[in-house]
């Protein structure tokens, strides 16, 4: 039964009418009183009862209801301030009517169109209709919030607590009453922390949308302490000396904040989040209080909703509100949303690195193929459009986006990301996908198209996954994504292995490292500033990603103690860039550049708190922090799993991932069927002496790994193996063609490479072809899967070299044919058919998804109906 794990009160209690009095008639209850059916004075202003108190009938339910009308009967005080407030609501309506007779007299007067006065209506409309949803919300909320938690089920049955829910999950009353108590002094914390962390973030995100000067001019986080409705010990696979614990936070203020934004005067109200909040407890000391530090932190973003007051009342509306809406929930996840952690010490045996640095457990590759059945969101001139699809990938705090695929409702997108993985506990990867529509410039209005998600622990378990996925919040639709687990070493031999790997995969944003930076401290910077002393901050730099520490007042000797981890391409040509600044001047005072390659030779790969000289500074000035790098290497694979033709497909070949590489040469003929099919067998082509040597040494793969990937080496070893003149015009004396047919399983791409075509007959002297190729994948022949390459004027043995890429899955291109056609661009005008000839390849061929590819010759055959 749901309500099995209340110990203190029966449920008959919660659900069984009173006895009905002679002054009070019984009234059957269909169902449980919702908050939302509730007025909305009771639900803003309840009163905290006691589940226990005893009245004439003695029973709980008749406690609340008690309680409930006691909340919400008037009293002379309130009444006077209700009629207070009903002079002012009486002026306000009355100033609100002048407004709209002066508006349209206005329009009317001055000419104006009618869309001056449509538009401030619509958008006056909106605005009131979502500050009632939002303000009834946060209404409800405070109301769960303020009352005891058997209140609350009475009132919400479809809300209740984690702990009615995860039978893992337990109550902890006693926990929400150790956080009343100390709530004053955990306010003076918080205070502290928006405005030294927060505060400075968003006006910074903010300038980047030219609105300058905000602060926060007060701060009072109100009397309500956070709430939490059950917590979760974790007992298995937890490291030893460590604690982990979940804890359901939901926290709905009476806050009151005011903020200054370009000159004009905000504030905010009714401040809400809710979220699970987890606690690592480590290391666990032989001293007390036998904990050394707090790690705490969001596993993904938590719901956040408040409303906007003052002056600038006015940002909230669709649109612009979601602006600052969006900074916001992207500040409190650049502290509290994993990989960013809210570290605590407590205690001084702990040093900061230990409870600092960055561990990240592993990388998760994430290919995001394509999507089918979309919704269709779009509204065109004849009805139902498509849609604009686009898919937005969460990792915590870590997002990517794909690209947007317009008017399509099954797109391939092809994206390929990496998230780095602090926690495999509890753990999910989210998958949304939506309609980009633009309303107007600047203002984004997208829809929803559906949502998906992935267990971080299963893909850990299985190694690699490849799945698709049903699409919730939406009528229909499906998203294709493959993922794969690697795993962190400290051994450099392994960074040839995945080099190599990350070189056939021919992406070029994938990683092969990943590199845990600690800024610690700097000591005796040089003076930006002749009068005071310079307000530094400090960026990290690598490639393209960039990461900053917070800024210190007026310190030439500050200390940061943060943490960045950054993804490395290749160790051994990359560079860690450091430098800071001054933020009152702008001006660059230090800097430190550190090759990561002679990190490869440091014991373990690690370098912990060692002081580096700053150039561009004064002579004592130095910088201290950590640098730890770690190796990508492929997970295990569950060899047990359901998906064995994917894994089968997404694992490296022997030749792949040893640097010992044997590139062998297909047979000239497999089998009679093959040899009609590829090559005439009128006049046999022997088989030149490779240019290379089929055994490559692992200083040769090495070297080549680089210049280019070892697919490339393999195929431009095949490509030479047939002469570059052909004798004949093939079989049925229609010329033929070498193509190149590839098929990377780790991208689930087929590369089509078409090189040259010989011998094509000129059936009229005066009239030499104009040829071109087309290609089409059977069955369907659709548009999606049309190729072409350029038309060649007067030729009858033209070379192309084009290559062209289908984005397939291993699974249909088994069941897949490639259809070639070669045809002149003159016969359409002389009223022949314009098709010299076609071709047919099945693409089951073993030989396509090997390294090298298929590399040969094929005939051309005579026109064939299509199917």
């Amino acid at each position: 039964m749901l309500f099995d794990n209340i110990p203190s009160v029966p449920l008959a209690e919660f659900i069984e009418p009173p006895n009905p009095t002679e002054d009070e008639p019984f009234v059957p209850l269909a169902e449980p009183r919702k908050m939302n059916d509730m007025p909305v004075a009771a639900a803003a202003t309840p009163t905290p009862t006691n589940a226990t108190t005893p009245i004439s009938n003695g029973t709980p339910t008749q406690t609340a209801a008690a309680t409930a009308t006691t909340a919400v009967a008037p009293s002379s005080s309130s009444s006077s301030s209700s009629s207070e407030n009903s002079i002012f609501s009486i002026a306000n309506a009355a100033g609100k009517k002048v407004a709209i007779v002066v508006s349209i007299y206005m329009v009317g007067y001055m000419g104006w169109s009618v869309a001056w006065l449509i538009a401030p209506v619509i958008l006056s409309l909106t605005r009131d209709y979502l500050a009632r949803t939002s303000a009834k919300k946060r209404d409800i909320a405070k109301a769960s919030a303020l009352a005891c938690e058997k209140d609350v089920i009475l009132a919400r049955i479809d809300e209740l607590p984690a702990w009615v829910y995860f039978p893992d999950v337990e109550r902890c009353e006693w926990l929400n009453k150790i956080l009343k108590q100390v709530w004053p002094n955990a306010n003076h914390f918080a205070r502290t922390l928006v405005k030294e962390t927060i505060e400075p973030n968003v006006a910074l995100a903010l300038s980047n949308y030219k609105m300058h000067g905000f602060r926060f001019d007060r701060i009072i986080l109100g009397t309500i302490p956070p709430r939490i409705g059950g917590v979760k010990i974790y007992d298995k696979n937890v490291d030893r000396n460590e604690i982990i614990m979940d804890l359901d936070l939901f926290y709905a203020s009476d806050c009151d904040i005011n903020f200054y934004l370009g000159g004009m005067k905000g504030g905010i109200k009714d401040f809400q989040i809710h979220g699970w909040v987890r606690v690592v407890m480590k290391p666990l000391i032989r001293s007390m209080p036998l904990v050394g530090g707090l790690q705490i932190f969001f596993l993904n973003n938590p719901n956040v909703d408040f409303n906007l007051v003052g002056f600038i009342d006015f940002m909230d509306m669709p649109g612009i509100s979601d602006l600052l809406r969006r900074i916001i929930v992207e500040q409190i996840g650049a502290v509290m949303v994993l990989p960013n952690k809210l570290p605590i010490s407590l205690s001084e045996e702990v040093s900061a690195v230990a409870l600092k640095m960055p561990e990240p457990e592993g990388i998760l590759r994430i290919h995001v193929v394509e999507a089918k059945d979309l919704m269709k969101k779009d509204i065109s001139m004849l009805g139902k459009g498509k849609s604009d699809p686009y898919a937005i990938i969460n990792v915590g705090a870590q997002e990517f986006k794909t690209q947007i695929i317009d008017n399509n409702v099954n797109p391939k997108w092809d994206y390929w990301c990496e998230a780095c993985i602090f926690t495999t506990i509890g753990h999910l990867i989210g998958f949304s996908l939506w309609d980009y529509d633009q309303t107007m410039p600047g203002v984004q209005n997208d829809d929803i198209l559906g949502r998906a998600s992935i267990d971080i622990a299963s893909v850990i378990k299985k190694g690699v996954v490849d799945s698709w996925l049903t699409l919730e919040d939406a009528k229909h639709g499906l998203l294709h994504v493959r993922l794969q687990w690697y795993k962190l070493t400290a051994d450099p031999n392994d960074l040839q292995q995945i080099l190599l790997e990350t070189q056939l995969l021919r992406v070029t944003t994938m990683s092969s490292a990943v590199l845990s930076v600690f800024i610690d401290s700097a000591r005796h910077l040089k003076q930006a500033r002749s009068s005071s002393k310079p307000d530094p901050y400090l960026v990290c730099s690598l490639n393209k990603q960039k990461q900053q520490t917070a800024m210190i007042m007026r310190d030439d000797s500050p200390v940061w103690e943060q943490g960045f981890t950054f993804l490395v391409s290749n160790p051994d040509n990359e560079s860690l860039n450091i430098k800071i600044y001054d933020q009152k001047t702008g001006n660059d005072i230090g800097q430190y550049t550190y090759t990561l390659s002679t990190l490869l030779k440091q014991f373990n790969m690690e370098v912990i708190q060692q002081p580096f000289q700053l150039q561009k500074s004064g002579p004592e000035s130095k910088l201290y922090m950590s640098l730890s790098m770690r190796i990508l290497k492929p997970g295990e694979i569950d060899k047990e799993s359901d998906a064995i033709e994917q894994v089968a497909a997404l694992t490296r070949s022997s030749s792949v991932k040893t640097p010992d590489l044997t590139v062998v040469a297909p047979p000239a003929f497999k089998d009679s069927q093959a040899a009609n099919k590829r090559q005439s067998t009128e006049s046999p082509i022997s088989e030149e002496e490779l240019t290379v040597p089929t055994k490559i040494s692992p200083a040769m793969s090495a070297s080549t790994s680089s210049e280019k990937p070892i697919s490339e080496l393999a195929a431009s070893v095949l490509t030479h193996r047939f002469p570059e003149t052909s004798s004949t015009a093939g079989e049925h004396g229609l010329g033929r063609i070498q193509m190149s047919i590839r098929y990377s399983a780790q991208r689930q791409k087929l590369d089509v490479t078409l090189h040259k075509i010989v011998k094509i007959p000129l059936r009229d002297p005066s009239s030499i072809p104009d040829p071109y190729v087309k290609l089409y994948l059977l069955p369907g022949r659709t548009k999606e899967s049309k190729r072409k390459t350029g038309v060649i004027k007067d030729n009858c043995n033209p070379v192309y070299d084009a290559s062209f890429e289908y984005l397939i899955s291993i699974a249909e291109l088994r069941q897949t044919e490639l259809e070639v056609t070669v045809c002149t661009q003159k016969g359409f005008l002389s009223g022949g058919s314009p098709i010299i000839g076609m071709l047919k390849i099945p693409l089951d061929d073993s030989e396509i998804t090997t390294p090298a590819g298929l590399n040969t010759w094929f005939d051309l055959q005579p026109e064939m109906r299509h199917e």
